[in-house]
């Protein structure tokens, strides 16, 4: 997880995957905040990795590499993810997909702010034209991957990463499960500007799907 000022949810979202791991699960977090966040996590068996705000890609990325697991599970610290459905995304990577990624689209994802429904819904599109291949959810931060995975890859984006952690496995062969959740309402305050960080992403899905097509 990358995290930033979330201590509203970061214990809540920490509890759950303790509780449905039991207790197996190492969880890393690369923290930028300026709220108690960090201590949260700590509090909970977190390893913490401090780093000044860089960007969601920055964080997540080195959030990815940091375990020495041959499983990574990236999600989100808002508590918008559903912990419960873990267990189906190890089962379905021990089953052979190389990649398992969340779908919140497919529920209809009414929690979800109408304006980034829409933003999603077209990103969806642009890759799944870009690709040749049908995708549902480019940005969903709730995934599965063999480490494998994601050390062959030379991962690029900041904003965007979400998007290239699903393009780039996709249109290298690799065998990828999008897998229905429900999505939450978020706790506390979101840290991306929908305009902004929108077009950041759909340059990025753009800016991946040519470089793999040309690759």
């Amino acid at each position: 997880m990358g995290t930033y000022d979330e201590e509203e949810a970061i214990g809540t979202v920490l509890s759950d995957i303790e509780a449905i791991t039991d207790g197996k699960a190492e969880v890393v977090c690369v923290d930028g905040s300026s709220d108690r966040t960090p201590e949260i996590a700590r509090e909970h068996g977190a390893t913490v990795v401090t780093q000044r705000p860089q960007g969601y890609g920055v964080a997540v990325r080195a959030a990815i590499l940091e375990p020495d697991r041959p499983i990574v599970v990236t999600t989100d610290c808002d508590d918008t993810y559903p912990m419960e459905q873990l267990p189906e995304f190890l089962e379905l990577i021990n089953d052979g997909y190389d990649v398992v990624s969340g779908d919140r689209l497919y529920h209809g994802a009414e929690a979800m702010p109408a304006f980034n429904r829409f933003g999603n819904h077209a990103f969806a599109a642009i890759a799944s034209v870009l690709m040749g291949t049908r995708v549902h959810d480019t940005t969903t931060g709730m995934r599965a991957y063999r480490r494998d995975v994601v050390e062959s890859i030379e991962w690029t984006e900041n904003t965007g990463l979400s998007a290239e952690l699903l393009i780039r496995p996709l249109m290298r062969g690799y065998d990828v499960r999008e897998r229905p959740i429900e999505y939450r309402e978020r706790a506390g305050e979101t840290k991306l500007d929908p305009v902004q960080g929108g077009a950041a992403i759909a340059k990025s899905i753009v800016k991946v799907c040519l470089e793999e097509r040309f690759r």
